[in-house]
C-alpha cells in the first residue's frame, strides 16, 4: 500500500536524523500502532443545542495564554489529541493543509494535547511537520469539560463562539465537503448565525493515501 510504503520511508529518514534513540522509539511505536490498528473514520455532524460552549483557557507550547473567547469573530477548529493516538496523528497533516488553505481569512486550528508534556507534543509536531497552534491540557480538565471520551474528538466553533459541528475519529479535514462547511461558517454574520448546515457524509474512501 502507498501509505505503508511512505510510512516506512519516513521511519528510515527519521532514524537517520533523530537526535535521540528515545525520540525515534516514540515515533516507531506510534507508526507501528498506526499500521496495526484500523483507522477510525469519523463524520462531521451538527452539534446539538446542549448549552453554552465550555470555556477553554490554556497555554501553547511557547507558554503563551490562549482563550476561546479571544478568537471570537473567527471560525475555530478545536481538536483534542494525544501522541499515543494513531488516528490523531493520521489527520494532522490534513489539518495543516486546511489551515494553510485559509491564510488571509478568519479560520484557526487549536490542537489541544491532553495530559502530555510540552516536549512530547512539540516533538511530534516537528516529526509530522505541522505548525498550527498546539495547546497543553496538562490535567485533562478541559477535555473533561468538553466531554472528550475518544480521540481524536473535534469541534467546529463559529464566529459567535458557538459549537456548530463535532466529529469523533479521523477526518479528511482538507476535503471539499469540509471546506464547504467552513466557507459557509465564514460567510455568516459574527453577531447571529443562521441554522447550521449539515456536512455531506463520511470522509472519502481511500483518502489516507494523501496524508503523508
Amino acid at each position: 500500500m502507498k501509505l505503508q510504503s511512505l510510512l516506512l520511508q519516513s521511519i528510515a529518514t527519521r532514524w537517520r536524523h533523530a537526535k535521540t534513540r528515545h525520540a525515534f522509539t516514540e515515533l516507531l511505536t506510534a507508526c507501528l500502532l498506526w499500521l496495526a490498528a484500523p483507522v477510525l473514520a469519523g463524520e462531521l455532524e451538527e452539534y446539538p443545542e446542549v448549552g453554552p460552549t465550555p470555556p477553554l483557557a490554556l497555554r501553547d507550547l511557547g507558554g503563551n495564554s490562549h482563550t476561546l473567547d479571544g478568537y471570537r469573530g473567527r471560525v475555530v477548529l478545536v481538536n483534542f489529541w494525544a501522541t499515543w493516538c494513531p488516528p490523531c496523528l493520521v489527520e494532522m497533516p490534513a489539518m495543516q493543509r486546511l489551515e494553510a488553505a485559509y491564510p488571509d481569512t478568519a479560520f484557526t486550528v487549536l490542537a489541544v494535547n491532553v495530559k502530555e508534556s510540552r516536549e512530547k507534543a512539540w516533538r511530534f509536531q516537528q516529526l509530522l511537520k505541522v505548525h498550527f497552534t498546539a495547546l497543553l491540557d496538562k490535567t485533562g480538565a478541559v477535555a473533561e469539560n468538553w466531554n472528550v471520551t475518544v480521540y481524536p474528538t473535534s469541534y467546529l466553533v463559529d464566529r459567535t463562539g458557538r459549537i456548530r459541528y463535532m466529529a469523533y475519529g479521523t477526518l479528511a479535514w482538507d476535503s471539499s465537503e469540509i471546506r464547504q462547511v467552513i466557507d459557509a461558517l465564514l460567510n455568516e454574520s459574527p453577531e447571529q448565525p443562521p441554522a447550521a448546515i449539515r456536512a455531506g457524509g463520511n470522509a472519502p474512501t481511500g483518502y489516507l493515501d494523501s496524508f503523508l
